[in-house]
């Protein structure tokens, strides 16, 4: 793995940044599944290599995958091309299925919604970079969001990955602040009744559900499902009422990692494992409140985030994790 840290300067590249060749054989039962975001194309990418000695079957990317801000779309393909042909990255996706979704920086504006001019060019050119096939719904749909199913019978995982940017509503800021929008929508009517329809014909003994943006915190001041307290709200209910089994979420976007745990409205428990932070975090660690938080204090060093289910013991898990593989965060979750 020499020079998976170095840095890739995007006139290195060679690729056109078309629909991709690389081809990954179905994975019939995953034992693990690495995800991450926050991943500047053009820094120092040191995480590849702890990444593929976990040897993942499958790799999630959680947003921020480039930081492209930009409404230039041959730039953001450029970022995108760099990012695909980074050395360590490559290896990975020579090796893992690779999923995801995107946050703000790659769908194209810091903080971006609705009213992104270039999100049809831009979804496109990511669902490009995620080698997603011509003819699937997510190319013809408005947003990137979808569900990868793996496994069968009592080994099998469901992973829905949201789209948190191309139908949510404006946010107004007060004194830096947001303030909370109670009649906006996050991920949009026809995203709500494909969520719905998909979580009421689960049959998957995990449901892991994935976000660009936080689900349970609502003390920072910045981007969460906090913002829109009926979607959240909305959210919550629908994994209780649609008898998911096995609910458990992730995202990123903070610049760090933790891991969170709430109650749903029937009364069950729901964790969160927020990892965000591949090429760059907060530039020191500093006290944020969060009630919800457990497993310990947040995180503010590059990091991964792993889950490793044991199907025998019918237990999964979670990781916050670093450079040379170091463990910062645990927490095990039975299903």
């Amino acid at each position: 793995f020499l020079g998976l840290s170095g840095l890739i300067s995007c006139s290195q590249n060679q690729s056109n940044g078309e629909q991709k060749d690389t081809e990954i054989a179905a994975v019939p039962s995953i034992q693990t599944i690495a995800f991450g975001s926050c991943n500047k194309h053009d820094l120092p990418q040191p995480l590849w290599e702890p990444i593929l000695e976990e040897h993942p079957d499958v790799w999630i990317w959680l947003g921020d995958n480039v930081y492209g801000d930009t409404q230039d779309m041959e730039l953001l393909k450029t970022k995108y091309d760099c990012q695909y042909d980074q050395e360590g990255y490559a290896m990975i996706r020579k090796t893992t299925q690779v999923i995801g979704t995107w946050d703000d920086h790659d769908f194209g504006i810091n903080d971006g919604g609705v009213n992104f001019a270039k999100k049809k060019e831009s979804q496109q050119i990511m669902l490009n970079f995620l080698e997603e096939p011509e003819n699937t719904p997510r190319r013809a749909q408005e947003g990137v969001y979808t569900v990868h199913e793996f496994g069968e019978g009592e080994q099998k995982v469901n992973i829905y990955l949201l789209d948190t940017r191309y139908h949510r509503d404006t946010l107004e800021k007060e004194a830096d602040n947001y303030v909370p929008n109670t009649e906006g929508t996050i991920l949009g009517e026809e995203q709500w009744q494909w969520l719905e329809e998909e979580f009421l014909h689960s049959d998957a003994r995990i449901n892991i559900i994935a976000s660009g943006i936080q689900f349970i915190a609502e003390e920072h001041p910045y981007e969460k499902w906090a913002n829109f307290p009926k979607e959240r709200e909305k959210l919550m209910k629908l994994i209780a009422d649609s008898g998911l089994q096995s609910p458990v979420l992730i995202s990123g976007d903070r610049h760090i990692g933790e891991m969170a745990k709430t109650q749903l409205p029937n009364g069950k428990d729901i964790y969160e494992i927020t990892s965000s932070g591949l090429t760059h975090t907060w530039n020191e660690w500093r006290p944020e409140d969060n009630k919800y938080r457990v497993a310990g204090d947040h995180i503010a060093e590059l990091h991964y985030g792993l889950v490793s289910i044991d199907w025998e013991k019918e237990a999964m898990e979670f990781s916050i994790k670093g450079e040379d593989k170091k463990t910062h965060l645990n927490q095990a979750i039975q299903f």
